[in-house]
């Protein structure tokens, strides 16, 4: 079957440019989804069902990176959201678009005045606000206010210099709404065909031009025509490996694999980026009030004139242990303890989470985990840039993922800063009132040696992969600003893999910007 538009990727971007195309009662749209529709999920709907989606093994890709030197050598779990609504249905739900100078780096046409009514269409759908004050938070407020933070009501107007705040999420009443939700369930489009359990196998190339996508559908082979175009919205870790299996990418790296290359695009995979994190954790002597994270810090803790003077790189996230360490700790323990090799359905996770689980369900775990709450530390504006590789020309083989955390060693030294500057939120009086006793990483991580170990042996990802197939002006940037894909005709890019330097924040809110703009792009290009 032809249709005007094929979308591949039902996530944060796919929704919004899936639905917006569609938008045109004369166009028909249809958005392929490797997973499963929400529907099936029923936590993916519900505003608190974030903690049982992180144990689904149904809702999440399964993938490790390559060892990370960086990390102690370890193999650091690089799971993303799979099926409707994509990590934007798994998320914590928050809305953050960034500040002023992280657009700055982007190209002409998505600076800070460019977005901004961008962001304003999206949020008019989304419906944001932040949650209601709760007597924790506002004590970490009060902490951050004495060690140099200043408190603002909104945190998404552009200015993150040494501020914090209630984070706006993406929520209605018990309700999430994520981009599936707001975009695609709500508007029920009859030009819009939703399809999924459709693994993407390769893009379909004719005489320089994208014409449609090979998925696989209940074990065949199945073909999607598109008279208009093809938008690649998978996620910064699919939509590269997507490229590259069609022989969209490095030639040699191609060839190597048994793929003829269509066009060699070196840029495709490289520039992978993320924000890496650690949490320090302390004891209160009060049960915490809250059931989210909701309060979020941004400051400036490097150094270097790389950034604008006052440019916050650190992001601090206050995180009540009530709230989802239970289903943290069943998720990436098994993660942290076994080899990639044992994952993927195998028995010895499913047991590990039972036991997790068991030991969480005693009365003493729980009064313990109800007054442990912990300081997230995440990396907003890293300098390492690492890649992504196939090994493989069969597309269920997983790609060598390597976000080369703290390659460059600045990284290190601002993480080491960040979390100098988590221990002074905690041992500002607000907090010392409420309890602060540190339990991790304690007595061992302390001095610059003992946190460096810290930060080597519990640094994991914050989710926020970006920057593949980067977007610019230059002829090796892989897309243009317009969203094209450079050297072929009807093939654009939609997702975070197009983001050429991260913002300090989450990446939902500018992921859904870019699916918004990438349909209007797309629009424009094909009026007469």
């Amino acid at each position: 079957m032809e249709w005007d538009y094929v979308v591949v990727g039902g996530g944060s971007a796919g929704c919004v440019v899936a639905s917006e195309l569609a938008t045109d009662g004369d166009r028909r749209v249809v958005m392929l989804e490797h997973g499963d529709p929400a529907e099936a999920h029923p936590e993916t709907l519900v505003a608190d069902g974030y903690k049982a989606a992180f144990v689904n093994d149904h809702l999440l890709h399964e993938r490790f990176s390559v060892p990370q030197p960086g990390l102690g050598g370890r193999r650091v779990y690089l799971g993303s959201g799979r099926g409707l609504g994509g990590s934007g249905s798994v998320n914590a739900m928050v809305y953050t678009r960034g500040a002023r100078e992280d657009y700055a780096a982007w190209p002409a046409g998505w600076h800070w005045d460019d977005v901004a009514p961008d962001f304003e269409r999206l949020e008019a759908t989304l419906r944001v606000r932040p949650r209601p004050p709760t007597a924790f938070m506002e004590t970490c407020i009060a902490a951050a206010e004495q060690v140099g933070f200043r408190r603002k009501a909104d945190l998404n107007d552009g200015d993150l210099a040494g501020v914090l705040g209630y984070e706006a999420m993406n929520y209605e009443g018990e309700a999430r709404r994520s981009s599936y939700v707001a975009f695609v369930k709500d508007r029920a489009l009859p030009n819009l065909q939703v399809v999924t359990a459709a693994p993407a196998r390769r893009v379909l190339l004719e005489n320089g031009r994208a014409v449609g996508v090979e998925v696989v559908r209940g074990g065949r082979s199945e073909r999607f025509m598109a008279k208009r175009g093809v938008v690649l919205a998978a996620g910064a870790l699919e939509t590269p490996k997507l490229l590259m299996l069609s022989g969209l990418g490095p030639a040699a790296e191609l060839r190597a694999v048994g793929i003829e290359p269509v066009l060699d695009v070196p840029g495709v995979g490289q520039n992978l980026h993320d924000h890496p994190n650690v949490t320090l954790f302390f004891l209160g002597g009060q049960t915490t009030d809250c059931a989210y994270p909701q309060v979020y810090g941004f400051h400036r803790v490097g150094e270097g004139a790389r950034l604008a003077p006052d440019q916050s790189d650190a992001c601090f996230v206050f995180y009540p242990a009530r709230s989802s360490f239970r289903e943290g700790m069943m998720r990436m323990l098994p993660a942290m303890a076994l080899p990639p090799s044992l994952h993927g359905g195998g028995p010895l996770p499913g047991l590990m989470r039972r036991g997790i689980a068991a030991a969480f369900d005693r009365h003493a775990v729980q009064r313990l985990v109800a007054r442990l709450y912990g300081i997230v530390v995440i990396l907003g504006k890293p300098l390492s840039r690492g890649q992504l590789r196939l090994t493989s020309a069969d597309p269920t083989v997983p790609a060598a993922l390597d976000p080369a955390y703290f390659a460059d060693p600045r990284d290190m030294d601002s993480m080491v800063a960040g979390v100098a500057r988590a221990r002074a939120l905690a041992g500002a009086p607000p907090l010392h009132g409420w309890g602060n006793r540190e339990v991790i990483p304690g007595p061992f991580g302390q001095g610059r040696a003992g946190t460096e170990r810290f930060i080597r042996q519990n640094g994991m990802t914050t989710y926020h992969y970006a920057g593949t197939c980067r977007m610019g002006d230059r002829d090796d940037d892989p897309v243009t600003p317009r969203l094209a894909f450079r050297g072929i005709a009807g093939l654009t890019v939609a997702d975070a893999s197009v983001i050429p330097e991260t913002p300090v924040s989450a990446l939902n809110a500018p992921s859904m910007l870019i699916g918004l703009r990438a349909a209007r792009f797309m629009r424009e290009d094909a009026t007469p």
